[in-house]
């Protein structure tokens, strides 16, 4: 394999297996060592003092910290690494140039799924039970970072009406049930607690313009200390934190808002152009 080129899926699943081999080698080395050095510190003390021998608790034990801290690091930035791999380089093409490009109805979440369901078939086929559930967590996690920024980054090609949010809605019901899997997935309390971020924000998709207007105006007046709404609003830096109440969430739902109150307040406001 050419040294630039991206490893494969399975590639990455079997590094993990790897490190989760060393972890456990590691664990039973400890224990051995430790149980070793009892035997033998027993097996002295007994010879000179004569008497019964002493607690376990009181021999010296051996402890590998830096080697297992290391290996635990390395599984979980691994695991991390594969997740936006397979979201953001495999899947870009069903995902960032594909869902929902030139509209909603003809480009829904679909492909996307099929897609993901194989890589998560390889994953299931290749990690070990016991580092399964962290690849699959971030793997979620990922999925769930490209819905949010198609949604709010999606580029002048993206644009929604009030009346899409429920397909929206229904595609990221979709994304999360996937990883549920009817109960034999990730636990659901884990899905929705990872969801968080998402499902904060999608009520935005189905406020109308004008409560969106007033819900930033209001926003970016408190974030820079302006005793006014109708002062003029300077543009909010992007924190790469979204909230429904954040000032830079609540733009960019306005720039992808395909309607002409929200092209005129954007104009107006800040010279933008009907579509970015």
């Amino acid at each position: 394999m050419n040294s630039s080129e991206p490893m494969a899926l399975s590639q990455l699943c079997v590094r993990i297996n790897t490190l989760h081999h060393i972890r456990t080698e590691i664990e039973q080395l400890e224990k051995r060592i430790s149980y070793g050095w009892k035997m033998d510190f027993f097996a002295k003390d007994n010879e000179k003092s004569k008497v019964p021998l002493a607690p376990i608790g009181s021999a010296p034990e051996a402890k590998f910290e830096l080697s297992q801290a290391g290996s635990k690091e390395g599984i979980q930035q691994l695991c991390e690494c594969t997740a936006y791999k397979v979201v953001f380089h495999d899947l870009n093409i069903v995902l960032w140039d594909g869902l929902y490009l030139g509209g909603t109805m003809g480009a829904r979440i679909g492909p996307f799924l099929e897609q993901l369901e194989s890589n998560l078939e390889i994953i299931a086929d290749t990690v070990h039970t016991r580092v399964r559930t962290r690849v699959l967590t971030a793997l979620m996690k990922a999925c769930f970072d490209g819905f949010l920024l198609v949604l709010l980054g999606g580029g002048p090609a993206r644009a929604f009406s009030k009346s899409d949010s429920e397909i929206i809605e229904e595609d990221f019901v979709a994304v999360k049930n996937l990883f549920k899997a009817d109960g034999d997935g990730l636990p659901g309390e884990l899905v929705e607690k990872a969801a968080l971020p998402v499902t904060d924000i999608l009520p935005l998709f189905s406020t109308n313009t004008e409560g969106l207007i007033e819900n930033f105006r209001f926003a970016v007046c408190q974030a820079n200390g302006l005793s006014s709404t109708k002062s003029k609003l300077p543009l909010p830096p992007t924190t790469g934190v979204w909230s429904p109440t954040e000032p830079n969430t609540l733009l960019r739902v306005l720039c992808h808002r395909n309607d002409e109150a929200a092209t005129k307040f954007l104009k107006k406001t800040y010279g933008l152009p009907k579509r970015l």
